[in-house]
């Protein structure tokens, strides 16, 4: 009997209906009965759900400062350190050079002059998982960024305290450090608590997570600012017959062992390396260690034969996924032409989980289709443009007085048109 194919088969058409909702219906509710709990109840509900969910024991701080940070970091090992600060480097090199590029803006307007200045939030929460494994790179990514952006305050969250994580929070300047993970974790950074600790309330919380942080963040999207509503990680290669199918297969293997909801996605051209991949697959998942999560995650995968490059185009510009490796002959024209990706890795030496691992842009991506209209993480997501105006001559500025009062009066707001009417006055 023949063993069924690591990666599925679909046609073209059907992976429009793979695509899955970042969180469900169910844990949304489930997430609003904590979210609301601590928003209510403050520091005795969060140690509460610490305490049920084993992140911490009684008595345990759940607010760390940069003492314990910096302990942390002393006691790893000293290539531990050293790779630590080698990635925060890349990581803040890449977050400067993306806020260098942000101008301020003064533009003449009629009578004066309009224009953006560009202002950081105060405080960032920054979500960093640790589930099966710590993720520390999550923590440069997001905090490094938060603050190169000009956070005065950043908060880093992560369940349990890992060390490692702990280290990584001293490397990347966090200022405080909150013990614990999921749903009541966001909340706490939204909403903050006070009793035997404090936490004070952040104002755009960012960072990965699973479902019940990702649902917490929808529920508290409004009353803070939130990068994106991240589904499971997912990677797509779009590949021709000179890709080499031993580094797709690793690649697709690298992703599906994130976790059981990982998806790693073929679209390609050539039959005979769809074959070859899947023989790939079957030799390197049986060496993999993690092999047992990475065959869970391919089953949420695919592999997708077209007829064409234009096809193969418009298909991954359908999934618009998180990371899309392009493995072609020419793999800069081709990505130049596919417009849906939360980032691009060109070429075959360009691994997907190098970006993973520091090389300077930032993982935290947009997940489930939504690279369609949103970015990945960036100074960006920490800053506002506020706008001003200055009118230093009234009466060259007439112009626009009469046409405030114009479109005053075709809205029915007579004293919108009445405030300006009066700076006429005002002129002589």
């Amino acid at each position: 009997m023949t063993a069924a194919p690591l990666l599925r088969r679909v046609s073209p058409d059907a992976i429009a209906r793979l695509a899955r909702p970042p969180v469900t219906a169910s844990t949304l509710n489930a997430a609003g009965e904590i979210v609301e709990a601590v928003r209510q109840r403050g520091e005795a509900a969060v140690r509460e759900l610490a305490e049920r969910f084993g992140e911490r024991a009684g008595g345990e701080p759940l607010v760390l400062g940069r003492a314990e940070m910096r302990a942390a970091l002393d006691a790893i090992e000293p290539a531990d350190r050293a790779t630590l600060e080698r990635v925060a480097g890349r990581i803040e090199c890449f977050a400067r050079a993306q806020r260098d590029s942000i101008r301020e803006v003064s533009v003449p307007v009629p009578g004066g002059r309009a224009g953006h200045t560009i202002e950081p939030v105060a405080s960032a929460g920054c979500y960093a998982p640790a589930g099966r494994y710590p993720l520390p790179s999550s923590v440069l990514m997001t905090a490094i960024t938060a603050r190169v952006a000009g956070c005065r305050r950043v908060v880093v969250a992560s369940p349990g305290a890992h060390p490692i994580t702990l280290a990584a929070a001293a490397v990347a300047g966090a200022d405080e450090f909150l013990a614990i993970g999921g749903a009541h974790a966001i909340a706490a950074l939204a909403y903050g608590f006070a009793g035997d600790e404090r936490l004070d309330r952040c104002d755009v919380i960012a960072g990965p997570g699973n479902a019940w942080v990702t649902a917490a963040k929808q529920l508290v999207s409004g009353v803070v600012g939130i990068d994106m509503l991240a589904g499971p990680s997912e990677l797509l290669i779009v590949a021709d017959d000179t890709a080499d199918a031993g580094l797709v297969a690793a690649d697709l293997l690298a992703q599906a062992e994130h976790d059981a909801d990982a998806s790693a996605m073929l679209v390609t051209t050539s039959r005979a390396l769809a074959v070859e991949v899947e023989r790939e697959l079957t030799a390197q998942l049986e060496a993999l260690p993690t092999r047992d999560v990475a065959a869970l995650g391919l089953q949420n995968g695919f592999v997708a034969v077209v007829e064409t490059v234009d096809e193969m185009v418009a298909v991954a510009d359908r999934i618009a996924a998180e990371h899309l490796e392009v493995m072609t002959a020419n793999p800069e024209v081709l990505a130049a032409r596919i417009s849906n990706a939360g980032a691009v890795f060109l070429g075959s030496a360009s691994a997907e989980v190098l970006g993973d691992y520091g090389a300077g842009p930032n993982h935290t991506l947009p997940t489930g289709g939504t690279a369609r209209f949103q970015a990945g993480l960036s100074v960006m997501h920490f800053l506002r443009l506020r706008t001003w105006l200055r009118i230093d001559d009234a009466a060259e500025a007439s112009p626009l007085r009469y046409d405030t009062q114009r479109l005053a009066s075709m809205e029915g707001l007579a004293g919108h048109a009445e405030a300006a009417r009066r700076r006429d006055a005002a002129t002589g």
